[in-house]
C-alpha cells in the first residue's frame, strides 16, 4: 500500500494506491478494443466530471438526489436512532461530501472519513468542510474503493458506519455488488453497519428522462469521459463525433449510457488504434435498478442483515441500513 499524507493542524489527508499508468493503460485499452468497447464508469470522475455530476444532481429530470435527500430530511431522526450517535462515518464516493454532511447533527460523528477516486476533487472539498465543522475529526482518502477497501490506521475501528448514498452501488452488475458489499461487510467490524441508497424499479419514461436530460449536462458528462481519455492514454478522440445515448434497458433492469460515433472515427492512442463505425458505441455505465426484496436478498447473500428500510410516498428510491451479521 502506497500512502501520501499532508497534515492539516491533526487532521491529514492520505492518498492510497498512487494510480499506476501502466495498470491504468492496460485497462483502459482491454477496454477500448473488446468487441463491444466499454470503459469503466470510475474515468467519468476527473476534476471536471465530478462538477458537471454535481450539476447533473440540480437537474429537474434527475430524481435521485432530492428523493434520497427528502428521504433523509424525513427521517433522519430515525435513522440516526437506528444507525447510531459517536460513530466513524466512512462516506463512500463522498464528491463534494455535502450528503454526508447534512447527517452530521444527527449522527455526530466523532471522525468523518470521505473517501473518493477524484482526489484533487476531495481534497478541496474536505477543506472547506473543515472550515464549516472544525469540531468533528476528519481524514481524507483518496482511493479507489472498488478495487480495495484496505483502510489506513488513522480510521477508527469502533462503530464504523459506511455510507454509499446516490444508488452508486447500481453501477455495479449484481455479482460485483455483491463482491463490494462484502468488502465493506468486512471492513465494519463486528459492530459497524451500512446506510446505502438504493434506487427502486420504475416507469421507462422517468429513468430515460433521468440519463438523457434536456439540458444535456449528462451528455457534456459522458462526453468529457473523452477529453480524460485523451489525458489519459494519449487517445485523439474528437468529441464532435460523438453523442450521448442514455436510456432504460428493460431485459437488463438497468439504465446505460453510451458515447455513440456519429460517423466513421479513427482512433488513436498509445499503443493502440481502433475504427468506430457510425453508430458503434462505447458503454461507459450501467446503473441497476432494484426491487425492495431483490436488494434486501443482495444484502443478506452479502453478510448484511437486520435492515430497516425508509422510502419515498412514490416508492422511487429507498435507503436502508443494515447491520453486520
Amino acid at each position: 500500500m502506497l500512502l501520501s499524507t499532508t497534515t492539516d493542524a491533526a487532521r491529514d489527508f492520505i492518498q492510497i494506491g498512487h494510480s499506476d499508468p501502466h495498470a491504468v493503460h492496460a485497462e483502459l485499452n482491454d477496454g477500448l478494443l473488446a468487441a463491444q468497447a466499454v470503459v469503466s464508469p470510475k474515468y467519468l470522475y476527473d476534476a471536471l466530471g465530478s462538477k458537471l455530476f454535481e450539476a447533473i444532481c440540480e437537474l429537474p429530470e434527475y430524481y435521485p438526489t432530492r428523493t434520497e435527500a427528502a428521504i433523509m430530511e424525513r427521517h433522519l431522526a430515525d435513522i440516526a436512532r437506528t444507525a447510531g450517535h459517536g460513530v466513524t462515518l466512512i462516506d463512500l464516493g463522498a464528491g463534494n461530501c455535502a450528503k454526508a454532511a447534512r447527517l452530521f447533527p444527527a449522527l455526530q460523528p466523532l471522525q468523518y472519513v470521505p473517501v473518493d477516486i477524484s482526489v484533487d476533487f476531495l481534497r478541496d472539498a474536505v477543506s472547506r468542510l473543515r472550515q464549516q465543522v472544525p469540531h468533528i475529526k476528519m481524514v481524507g482518502i483518496g482511493m479507489d474503493f472498488s478495487a480495495s477497501l484496505d483502510l489506513p490506521d488513522a480510521v477508527k475501528h469502533e462503530r464504523r458506519l459506511f455510507f454509499y448514498p446516490g444508488s452508486s452501488i447500481g453501477n455495479f452488475a449484481p455479482e460485483q455488488a455483491a463482491t463490494l458489499l462484502r468488502r465493506i461487510r468486512d471492513a465494519c467490524g463486528p459492530d459497524g453497519g451500512l446506510l446505502i441508497g438504493v434506487d427502486l424499479l420504475k416507469d421507462r419514461q422517468t429513468l430515460d428522462a433521468a440519463y438523457d436530460d434536456a439540458l444535456g449536462v449528462t451528455a457534456a458528462f459522458n462526453l468529457n469521459l473523452l477529453r480524460h481519455l485523451n489525458c489519459l492514454v494519449g487517445a485523439d478522440f474528437d468529441l464532435r463525433d460523438w453523442r450521448h445515448r442514455g436510456y432504460f434497458n428493460e431485459a437488463c433492469g438497468r439504465v446505460e449510457m453510451h458515447l455513440e460515433a456519429r460517423r466513421e472515427a479513427h482512433v488513436s492512442w498509445r499503443g493502440g488504434r481502433r475504427r468506430f463505425l457510425p453508430g458503434e458505441r462505447i458503454h461507459t455505465e450501467s446503473s441497476y435498478k432494484y426491487t425492495r426484496h431483490g436488494f434486501l436478498q443482495l444484502l443478506e447473500r452479502s453478510g448484511f442483515g437486520r435492515t430497516q428500510t425508509w422510502t419515498d410516498e412514490r416508492g422511487w428510491f429507498m435507503v436502508c441500513h443494515a447491520r453486520v451479521q
